[in-house]
């Protein structure tokens, strides 16, 4: 396909896309028959709207094929289900980024494959939190808070911290951290080994499994059964330790663990 031919078909694409979503009667009536089919009297009760108008959407989203009629129930079609699922897709990642809008807009996401930005509505139930003038460490206390509850973690670690270190190897000499997979970049690795006592506490640690890339990160993303961590680089390329987002759910889980599967290839 040409880059003109694309053109086009985005063209197209868009317009339908508009054509729903600058209507609410359109958009309710997609997604209140997306996951089973309703009849007239349901999407009257569910949507509280007159007969004449809902069958009018109806008609509407009838003569574009995204709707049909099967005895007295309406359902999608095929083409309805995916442009459906696309529309709560887009809707969910508008929330997830409306959200914590703070978070995103200061920070750099290049190094997050374009891929898996488009998924970030899987973090859409994530807690943004922010330290203050008065109190600098709030985000990095929670983060501690966190990891000191963990029985396994995997780090995506872009940075050379002492401080984070020390908790770690505390956390691993007290029993309390059973396994470690730890992403670090070249320059880290050796960064860490010119220590001695982070040598033998991390990279020697028989808990502790090392994977280094060749390539430098700009992604601190820390994922365990319990939950996920995510903090950024300021766009200057300064990391950023006041701001960081943390979310519990399975979403969010499978959200991170995507981006650790393409470090550890």
């Amino acid at each position: 396909m040409t880059s003109a031919q694309t053109k086009k078909e985005l063209t197209k694409e868009f317009k339908d896309v508009k054509y729903i979503l600058t209507s609410s009667m359109r958009t309710k009536l997609l997604l209140a028959v997306y996951d089973n089919p309703k009849n007239l009297d349901e999407l009257r009760n569910e949507l509280k709207k007159p007969s004449a108008t809902i069958l009018h959407g109806l008609k509407e989203l009838e003569s574009i094929n995204l709707m049909r009629k099967a005895q007295k129930y309406y359902e999608l079609t095929s083409n309805g289900y995916l442009l459906t699922a696309n529309m709560i897709k887009l809707i969910d990642n508008w929330y997830s980024l409306s959200k914590s809008e703070i978070f995103w807009n200061n920070h750099d996401l290049s190094d997050i494959p374009e891929e898996i930005i488009r998924n970030v509505y899987l973090l859409k139930n994530g807690e943004y939190i922010s330290s203050t003038t008065s109190d600098l460490s709030i985000a990095f206390n929670r983060y501690i808070k966190l990891i000191s509850k963990a029985k396994e973690l995997t780090i995506l670690l872009p940075i050379y911290s002492e401080n984070h270190f020390k908790h770690i190897i505390d956390l691993l000499n007290k029993g309390k951290l059973k396994k470690l997979e730890l992403i670090v970049s070249e320059e880290i690795y050796n960064s860490i080994k010119k220590n001695r006592l982070f040598e033998k506490e991390l990279l020697e640690n028989k808990k502790v499994n090392t994977t280094v890339t060749d390539k430098n990160f700009k992604i601190f993303l820390t994922y365990s059964e319990e939950f996920i961590s995510l903090t950024l680089f300021f766009k200057d390329g300064h990391y950023d330790d006041s701001q960081i987002l943390i979310a519990k759910d399975d979403d969010a889980k499978k959200w991170a663990l995507s981006i650790i599967k393409l470090f550890e290839r």
